[in-house]
């Protein structure tokens, strides 16, 4: 109960109008927006966990899984509690944030119903397309086929969904380990800001922020010494990886140089990208998949963390691993920004060869038998 006080009080001091005013006068809004999203999620994280637990909302140990008891769910409502009230407070509501936020509150119901009731796998993909095209509703679309080719607006719109369905489903299959999904949505967010910052969207900034910081309230319960006290579960997974492929459309990367607009966001969100490209390409070549229902409803120990673990590293040194590799991405990502033609191309290359490194280690861990 004190512990649970102190938390509260914490939430209170931050909402306060001279905390606020104190660190926007020393420009530390950023800062705050962390401080706040960190703060309403480290309170209501052990709120959710008791719900799970009262209504056994739990995932249950499995040949498939990596932990060993039965762990409660929900800890994503948690995150998205988070960040939803850090927006309300603090943000005047953009058209393109109305479709990420709509899209994300579908995503979140849709996955905490299939936390609860375990939805079919074609149920889960609908409620997705349906959330990506409620952020189109509203703008948020991607501009990379040119207005010269035929039916190009359409050709972006299926481009849209495809990359909300990718990057959604992306961070959502590297929830496997503790802290992995959510420590993802951190460094994701970080470079996010730090690309926004270099390109002039504070906007963009200051929401990657409160993500940041929902993301980090979280982890103190999931990513700690022993075991984790609450899983993301498919509805906490699900919206980080929304709410990153949301914050990628709506940025301007690169007003001049397509390429680098589209391969900005692409490094940042390097690693899930790679992951399932790499582990979709293997099922469908080893025969294990054939169709897309049977990829949507696939699962089993062969994504990045399955195979660092079988190399013979901890779960946490697993964890930490993926975060050092998605880092080095988003520094190649910073280097995007005033780089020459001759610059991009090597800080492309750089990329590609960590990446290359990564998926020969994959390949010895596929290799080696499982302990």
């Amino acid at each position: 109960m004190t512990a649970t006080l102190a938390r509260l009080a914490l939430v209170v001091v931050l909402l306060l109008t001279p905390v606020w005013r104190a660190f926007r006068e020393v420009r530390a809004e950023w800062l705050y927006l962390v401080a706040l999203a960190f703060a309403v999620g480290l309170f209501a994280a052990p709120l959710v966990r008791a719900v799970a637990l009262r209504f056994r909302v739990l995932d249950l140990p499995a040949e498939r899984k990596v932990h060993e008891v039965a762990t409660p769910l929900l800890g994503g409502a948690a995150v998205y509690g988070a960040f939803a009230a850090t927006v309300l407070l603090n943000f005047d509501f953009s058209l393109g944030l109305k479709g990420v936020a709509v899209g994300a509150t579908i995503v979140v119901a849709v996955g905490i119903l299939d936390d609860v009731t375990d939805l079919p796998a074609r149920l889960k993909l609908l409620g997705q397309v349906g959330a990506a095209g409620a952020a189109i509703a509203y703008g948020v679309v991607l501009n990379i086929v040119p207005d010269w080719v035929p039916g190009f607006v359409w050709l972006n719109v299926a481009l849209t969904v495809l990359w909300f369905l990718t990057v959604t489903n992306a961070i959502q299959f590297l929830d496997g380990m503790d802290g992995l999904a959510a420590g993802l949505g951190v460094v994701a967010g970080i470079f996010f800001s730090i690309t926004a910052l270099q390109t002039g969207q504070r906007y963009l900034m200051f929401l990657s922020a409160a993500l940041v910081g929902a993301c980090l309230g979280f982890l103190p319960y999931n990513f700690r010494r022993g075991r984790a006290q609450v899983f993301l579960g498919d509805g906490g997974a699900s919206f980080i990886g929304f709410t990153l492929a949301g914050l990628a459309v709506m940025g301007e990367w690169a007003a001049k140089n397509p390429v680098i607009a589209l391969f900005t966001p692409t490094l940042i969100l390097g690693v899930p990208l790679f992951d399932i490209a790499f582990v979709g390409a293997v099922r469908v070549a080893t025969g294990r998949v054939h169709t897309v229902s049977e990829w949507l409803a696939y699962t089993g120990k062969d994504h990045i963390h399955h195979r660092f673990e079988a190399l013979g590293l901890s779960q946490k040194q697993s964890v930490l691993l993926i975060f050092f590799i998605a880092s080095t991405l988003g520094l190649s990502a910073i280097m995007l920004k005033d780089a020459t033609p001759r610059e991009a191309v090597i800080a492309l290359v750089q990329a590609a060869c960590v990446l290359a490194i990564v998926a020969v280690l994959e390949g010895v861990g596929r290799a080696r038998p499982r302990r």
